[in-house]
Order: C-alpha cells, then sequence, then structure tokens
C-alpha cells in the first residue's frame, strides 16, 4: 500500500456505520488494581558475608604457637572503655545463658555458636558463657574449638567483648560474652 493515501470517509459512511453498531454507551472509567506491596528491604551484602565466614574460618593456617592451652582469651571491640573488659574479666556481669561445644567438630561448633548468638541477641541477653574446652584431646593443631571460638567472636558485630571465664565458670576452658543490647 505504498504510495496510496487513504480514502477519506464521507458523512455517509459515518451514518452507515452508526446504523450498523447501533446505540452506544459510555462506560466509567475503572480504577486500575492497586501496585503490589514492595518486598522487605533485604541485607544481601551482610548475608554473602556471614555465609562466606564458615569458608574462611576453614580456611585459616593455625599456629598452635598463637594459643597455647592454657592461654586466657580476651578482646574489646574498638570504641568500648577498658573498663568494661576489666569488669566482664571480674565477673561483674551475670551470665544469663550458656553453650557447651565439648565433642562438635569444628563445622558444627560454628553454626551452634551462630546460632547460640542470634537467638541470645534476639532474647536481649547481655551477657553469655560459651564453654570450648582447653582442647587437651587436641592433636598437634591444638585446641581447634578455642581457636575457632577466638576467631569468630572477634569478627561478631553484635560482640562487645569477651574474656576467659574464671575458674568456676570454666576457666581457660569458656569465655564469657558480653552482647550489644
Amino acid at each position: 500500500m505504498k504510495g496510496r493515501t487513504p480514502t477519506r470517509i464521507t458523512d455517509d459512511d459515518a451514518r452507515l456505520f452508526r446504523e450498523a453498531i447501533g446505540e452506544v454507551r459510555q462506560f466509567d472509567a475503572v480504577a486500575g488494581p492497586p501496585p503490589a506491596p514492595k518486598p522487605p528491604p533485604r541485607a544481601r551484602m551482610f548475608e554473602q558475608d556471614e555465609a562466606a565466614v564458615p569458608g574462611e574460618l576453614l580456611d585459616m593456617a593455625f599456629d598452635p604457637a598463637l594459643l597455647e592451652v592454657g592461654e586466657e582469651l580476651s578482646f574489646l571491640h574498638d570504641g568500648y572503655p577498658p573498663k568494661l573488659l576489666k569488669q566482664l574479666k571480674r565477673g561483674h556481669f551475670s551470665v544469663q545463658d550458656d553453650l557447651d561445644l565439648h565433642h562438635m567438630n569444628a563445622a558444627a561448633a560454628q553454626a551452634s555458636i551462630t546460632d547460640f548468638l542470634a537467638e541470645a541477641r534476639r532474647a536481649g541477653l547481655r551477657c553469655v558463657r560459651i564453654v570450648h574446652g582447653k582442647g587437651l584431646r587436641s592433636k598437634a593443631a591444638g585446641p581447634v574449638l578455642k581457636a575457632l571460638t577466638d576467631r569468630m567472636l572477634r569478627r561478631r558485630d553484635e560482640v562487645i567483648a569477651f574474656a576467659s571465664a574464671r575458674p568456676a565458670l570454666g576457666g581457660t576452658g569458656a569465655v564469657v560474652v558480653l552482647l550489644k543490647r
């Protein structure tokens, strides 16, 4: 149809068309459906970081000279007063819950620590204890669960501080952990 101009509609054609169709009535405009609700925001980078931790922990080289069987652990997150760590070591905080890692392998211990800290945070707990043992039955690699606990707690944002427990609570075989509110 190149080059052809459309034929003009005459008044006769328009009248015939209206007669063929019949009476026409106009519909009221209808509002469209409401927009679908937006999905809740998701912390994708946080999820990716958390998912990467297990592999990073298992791939880390361990130097037994860095962590001896009887060595005390302690850590204070940057930005908090040293007084908090001192109070934690002296037993000024009441332990509200505890987790025992005895007889677990590294993967099970890691998952247990992650779940335990998340649950403690949801419950609003301030101070918890993790019993990792002293690694007396560990081979030449050193106390595996103690080292794993130390590395994990240092990386957790919700951990303000941790220190080896007082002798009555497990000594160097356990840590008392101070959590953010």
